[in-house]
């Protein structure tokens, strides 16, 4: 077995343990909130056609835009709390994920609920009155029994969905097999995409199978089949939660340092780095990745991690809401003042390399065009299709470059990262965003475009450390100027490659050893 399967299958208990858990608790919590609005709605029929039009406007939201929306709301709530009764509700993890699926499973049940309760014959519900049968009884007693197996229904297309739903928890924080989806294909380590989807899958197949047993149980009158449904999901999470507890190691009896990552492969490596650091020194550690680009400031600002690199210029334009051109020396300065006063938030240094936006083509065809900089770039740029990474379209990025160059490209198409790069090496595309410290622009034989206007700002990369635990600035002050973007790109590399890939963790102790931070 090879060592990218060997770590997929170390993650999956962890992974598919809090995946279920999550699963199951958002299921939960919308099954209580459903119950009260369907015997709502058929006691009052009118409120029926508002009731699941609003759920069904839920419904239209994306699951991932779903779960970031809950986030700085509840950042909001935590500060309001936090003022009012000195204490903070939890942003990042577990509650937005189980407030966001639990609204996507609405639907289907609400929908499941009131069809059911719909379709008793009104013969039937006129008999249960005539023998004196109170409303309680009546819905005990023949309503519930009679509707079961299409209310059932509802709770299976629930359950699968929320399943599903679940992997995109990743990006708030709470840990599920999104973790695995997400970090292999921003590395483009298959073992772990295809296991993390094979184990939601085979969840979701496992518990509809499970209540479907249950669900046909109910329609034959025969109890024992619709509990061995409900034995399977029993024994299910028995068996995960088993598996998970033999796998995990002692917990410490003191909070962990929660060390966050962004979600592509240079912070994988980076936070892997950081906790080696950390462990070295005595610190119990946990990893916090697959974190969205604003989710892991805020997160370091509201103390739900403690520390993860960011960039100066992603800082400058989000944290400080700056849209000024600064050189490198102001942006480092002004951060350094500013981030305390307004966010509680220390940089505490500078890494030493940059991973700045830049403009990339294949050398061959930049030659062949004369492209060198920017400005030759806007010549041409009219018959030529540019990629670029999903929110670069979005940033004030793409405005400084066409405020600068006036740049106007025949055709503009949005990839994640790795695809990107695939389209420029597979000739769908002629030239793409890249950063300065990717793996693949010497194995691939990328041109960075020269910026002779300077309008793409500064990214050198920085240690953020949280108010929760400011000693780590000095605890981490070794990693101050020590990793060059050629030895970063080398790292990068590793994890990368398709050939000998290396695991994050790997390549950050390549990365330590190289750089001399791997001893004592």
């Amino acid at each position: 077995m090879t060592a990218q399967w060997q770590r997929a299958l170390a993650m999956l208990p962890d992974r598919l343990a809090a995946h279920l858990g999550v699963s199951a608790a958002a299921l939960a919590l919308a099954i209580l909130v459903a119950v009260p609005l369907v015997l709502a709605m058929a006691a009052r029929p009118r409120w029926r056609a508002p009731v699941l039009a609003v759920a069904g406007v839920i419904q239209t939201v994306p699951a991932l835009a779903l779960l970031a929306l809950f986030y700085p709301l509840l950042l909001l709530v935590s500060q309001a709390t936090q003022r009012l009764a000195g204490f903070g509700v939890p942003a990042l993890g577990l509650l937005p994920s189980l407030l966001a699926l639990s609204l996507y499973a609405l639907l289907p049940l609400l929908r499941g609920g009131a069809d059911g309760l719909a379709s008793v014959p009104a013969a039937t519900l006129d008999a249960a009155d005539g023998i004196g049968m109170t409303r309680r009884q009546r819905l005990l007693q023949v309503e519930l029994p009679l509707a079961a197996p299409i209310v059932m229904g509802g709770v299976r297309i629930a359950a699968v969905w929320t399943i599903g739903a679940a992997t995109l928890a990743t990006t708030v924080g709470q840990k599920s097999l999104g973790d695995m989806i997400f970090a292999g294909l921003q590395i483009e380590d298959w073992a772990l995409v295809v296991t993390g989807c094979l184990a939601a899958a085979a969840l979701a197949i496992i518990v509809d199978t499970a209540l479907w047993q249950a669900e046909t149980g109910l329609a034959q009158r025969r109890r024992g089949k619709a509990l061995f449904g409900l034995g399977i999901i029993a024994a299910l999470a028995a068996g995960v939660i088993g598996w998970d507890w033999q796998t995990r190691a002692p917990a410490s009896a003191a909070r962990p340092v929660v060390v966050g990552a962004k979600n592509f492969g240079e912070q994988y490596i980076l936070a892997e780095l950081i906790a080696d650091q950390l462990r070295r020194q005595g610190i119990a550690v946990t990893v916090r990745s697959g974190l969205g680009s604003a989710v892991a400031f805020r997160a370091l600002a509201a103390g739900d991690i403690d520390v993860y690199v960011d960039y100066t210029g992603t800082l400058w334009a989000n944290a400080l809401g700056r849209k000024d051109a600064a050189s490198r020396e102001t942006m480092l300065a002004d951060l350094r003042r500013d981030l305390p006063r307004r966010h509680h938030v220390e940089l505490a240094a500078a890494l030493g390399f940059e991973n700045a936006y830049a403009l990339a083509m294949r050398r061959t065809e930049a030659q062949r065009l004369g492209i060198v900089s920017l400005a030759d770039l806007a010549a041409r740029a009219g018959h030529l299709r540019l990629a670029t990474d999903t929110e670069f379209q979005q940033r004030g990025e793409w405005a400084a470059l066409q405020r600068g160059y006036g740049l106007k490209f025949a055709r503009l198409t949005a990839y994640t990262p790795t695809l990107m790069v695939r389209a420029l090496t597979g000739g769908d595309a002629d030239v793409i965003t890249a950063f300065s410290s990717d793996g693949r622009i010497a194995a691939d034989d990328l041109l960075l475009l020269t910026d002779p206007r300077a309008a793409l700002p500064a990214y050198d990369a920085v240690l953020l450390v949280g108010p929760r635990r400011p000693d780590l600035a000095a605890k981490l002050a070794g990693l101050a100027g020590r990793i060059p973007v050629s030895a970063m790109r080398e790292a990068n590399w590793q994890v990368d490659r398709d050939a000998d890939k290396q695991t994050p963790a790997q390549a950050a102790a390549w990365l330590a050893a190289k750089t001399g931070l791997g001893g004592r």
